[in-house]
């Protein structure tokens, strides 16, 4: 699920920008936000706050409400594809925000890098610094280090996350706590119609239709029981 906001399309001036810091400006460059939570239940908001202290406007932010395993999100791809431009920033609050995926960061961010659109991450503050053109790769030197470790920090909560979710699938299993829908009631008179199958008395066709039910879910009852 994610919340899209009415953008149009539009064209505007080419710019000189490199992954963090752009190079010049452009007046007609604009900011973006982006906003993740991995259920419906979660809130945003406080990701939503934090962008429009740093001066997002509100109606440019998109919100995401699905899982960090990979970048395949609505919200986030109707941003990069459809509304962002050379010159333009978009602001995120976490790096995990963006993926828990060690390997889509690094792809998105160089993604971002090729179409000219700054990045800017609230919790990495080197990344919200402009430098002079001349010092702009000291810049990446040091943000390249940082997404780095905090990229590989965010899929090793992801596997954390994925790891006690398999061991509380474990442990439930050894409850025999059965996982899924729960099983449908067998009909009232179903032991003695099968009973009477079973001994010939009876075709599976005319146990079908007295029991009102369909074939499918006949044999599926069947081999169940």
């Amino acid at each position: 699920m994610y919340i899209k906001v009415p953008f149009g399309l539009y064209g505007r001036p080419q710019s000189n920008t490199h992954i963090f810091g752009q190079i010049g400006g452009n007046m007609d460059n604009r900011i973006y936000g982006y906003a993740r939570v991995s259920t419906r239940d979660q809130n945003e908001d406080r990701q939503i706050e934090a962008l429009t202290m740093f001066g997002v406007p509100k109606q440019n932010i998109i919100i995401d409400k699905a899982s960090g395993k990979d970048t395949e999100r609505e919200g986030y791809q109707y941003l990069k594809r459809q509304i962002l431009r050379k010159g333009d920033t978009i602001v995120i609050k976490e790096l995990d925000r963006l993926s828990r995926n060690k390997a889509d960061i690094k792809r998105e961010l160089e993604e971002f890098k090729g179409m000219g659109i700054r990045v800017k991450i609230l919790d990495i503050p080197t990344t919200l610094t402009d430098f002079p053109p001349e010092q702009a790769w000291v810049l990446e030197m040091i943000n390249a280090i940082l997404i780095e470790v905090l990229g590989a920090i965010a899929e090793n909560e992801r596997n954390k996350i994925r790891a006690r979710q398999r061991e509380g699938i474990e442990a439930a299993k050894k409850k025999n706590v059965r996982f899924g829908r729960p099983p449908k009631s067998l009909p009232i008179n179903w032991q003695q119609i099968m009973a009477d199958v079973r001994n010939g008395n009876k075709k599976p066709v005319e146990a079908i239709q007295e029991l009102g039910i369909s074939r499918s879910y006949f044999y599926k009852l069947y081999s169940d029981n």
